[in-house]
C-alpha cells in the first residue's frame, strides 16, 4: 500500500512539474508568427529607426524590425525604457500580440548589446 502511494505521489509530482514547465517555455518566433500566435512568444529584432521610441506614463513604446524580412512590429512594454536600450543590437520582446490595437504587449524585454569581446556587428 505504501509503495502504491509513493508511486502515485511521484507520478503526480512529475505531471505537475511537466505542466508548469510547458507553460513557462516561450518559443522564439518571427514577427509574422507572433501576429498569429494564440499564446505568449519571444520576438527578436532590430530597433526600427523609422519609429521614435516613446515613454508615455508607465508604458514604453517602440518598433522592432525583422532582420530577414524587414517587417516591423509595434511593441508596447509595461514599464520604463531599459538601461542600454539605445546601445542595443538586438532586442527580444517576451509577450503576446493583441489584434485589438495591432501591437505586441511585452511583459519582458531582453537587450542584446555587442560584447566588448566580439567584433562590432554592422549597423542596420
Amino acid at each position: 500500500m505504501r509503495k502504491i502511494f509513493l508511486i502515485v505521489l511521484l507520478v503526480g509530482f512529475v505531471a505537475y512539474a511537466g505542466f508548469n514547465l510547458a507553460e513557462s517555455v516561450t518559443p522564439y518566433v518571427s514577427i509574422a508568427e507572433a501576429r498569429t500566435s494564440p499564446s505568449g512568444v519571444q520576438v527578436k529584432g532590430l530597433l526600427d529607426k523609422n519609429f521614435e521610441p516613446q515613454q508615455i506614463d508607465n508604458e514604453f513604446n517602440f518598433s522592432l524590425r525583422d532582420e530577414e524580412t524587414g517587417e516591423t512590429l509595434k511593441i508596447k512594454f509595461d514599464g520604463v525604457k531599459p538601461d542600454q536600450f539605445d546601445e542595443a543590437y538586438h532586442i527580444v520582446a517576451v509577450g503576446k500580440y493583441e489584434a485589438a490595437d495591432e501591437s505586441f504587449h511585452a511583459k519582458k524585454l531582453l537587450i542584446k548589446c555587442p560584447s566588448k569581446y566580439e567584433g562590432q556587428k554592422p549597423q542596420a
